[in-house]
C-alpha cells in the first residue's frame, strides 16, 4: 500500500506544485537574488521599520508614515497605504512577517513579473483600507459589517497583499487545490476570529478574484484572435500568422 500511497502523492504534488517548484528553481538558479531584488529590497525595507518603531523616538515617526485607521480622513489612509506595507504589527512577531514577505513575494516576483506584483500587492492592500470603512459604516448587525471601535485599530503589515499573491500566483500555475486551500483558511479565519484583520483578507480575496477573472477574459480574447486570425490566413491562402 505504501508504494501507491506514495505515487498517488508523487503525481498530486507534481501536478499542484511542479511548474511553480521548476520556474523559481530556474530562476533562483541561474539568477540567484538577483531574480527578486523588489523582494529583498521590501524585507530589508520592513527590518528596517521594525528597528525604528521599537525605538522611544522612532515609533511615531513610523506610525506617520504607514499607520493606517478607519477614523483618519481617507486621504491621510491612501497617502500611507503604500506604505503600511512594510510596517508589521506590533502585537505579532516580526519574523513572520518577514518570512511571508521573503517567500511569497519572492515566488510572485519570478512567476508573474514585479509590475503585476506590485499590482495586486498594492490593490488587495487598498482593498483592506476601503473595506474598513464600508464595513464600520454598515455596522456589526450585519456579517459584512464592523463595529464602531474597529475605526481605532492600527491596519498594518503585509498580510492582505501576501493572501491575494499567494492564490493569484497558485491560480496562473494551476495549483489550484493550494488556492483553494488559502481561500478556505481565510474563511475559517473570519468564522473564528470576526475581527478587522481577517474581514480584510477576505476583501484581499475577493480584489484577487476579479483580478483572476480580468486576466481569464484578456487571455481568452487574444486566444480567440490568434485563432480568427489563422483561420482567415489558411482560407485566403496566406501563411498562417505566428504567435
Amino acid at each position: 500500500m505504501n508504494g501507491p500511497r506514495r505515487g498517488a502523492v508523487g503525481r498530486f504534488a507534481e501536478r499542484e506544485w511542479g511548474p511553480l517548484y521548476k520556474t523559481v528553481k530556474y530562476a533562483l538558479r541561474t539568477r540567484r537574488w538577483r531574480a527578486i531584488p523588489l523582494t529583498i529590497s521590501a524585507v530589508l525595507l520592513t527590518s528596517v521599520f521594525q528597528v525604528i518603531q521599537n525605538q522611544s523616538w522612532g515609533f511615531r515617526p513610523i506610525q506617520v508614515i504607514g499607520s493606517v485607521k478607519a477614523e483618519y480622513p481617507l486621504w491621510i489612509s491612501l497617502l500611507r497605504t503604500p506604505f503600511s506595507l512594510f510596517v508589521p504589527a506590533l502585537d505579532l512577531p516580526v519574523w513572520g512577517a518577514l518570512a511571508q514577505v521573503l517567500l511569497v513575494f519572492g515566488i510572485a516576483e519570478i512567476c508573474v513579473g514585479r509590475g503585476r506584483m506590485l499590482l495586486i500587492a498594492y490593490a488587495a492592500t487598498l482593498a483592506g483600507t476601503l473595506y474598513a470603512r464600508v464595513g464600520i459604516h454598515i455596522g456589526p448587525d450585519s456579517v459584512f459589517g464592523l463595529p464602531a471601535s474597529a475605526a481605532k485599530m492600527v491596519d498594518t503589515g503585509p498580510s492582505a497583499a501576501v493572501v491575494a499573491l499567494a492564490v493569484y500566483v497558485c491560480w496562473r500555475y494551476r495549483a489550484y487545490w493550494t488556492a483553494g486551500t488559502v481561500a478556505l483558511a481565510m474563511v475559517v479565519e473570519v468564522v473564528l476570529k470576526n475581527n478587522l484583520a481577517g474581514k480584510e483578507h477576505i476583501a484581499a480575496l475577493i480584489v484577487v478574484a476579479v483580478i483572476c477573472w480580468i486576466t481569464h477574459v484578456r487571455r481568452r480574447r487574444r486566444r480567440d484572435r490568434h485563432d480568427q486570425g489563422r483561420r482567415a490566413g489558411s482560407l485566403s491562402g496566406a501563411p498562417p500568422i505566428q504567435s
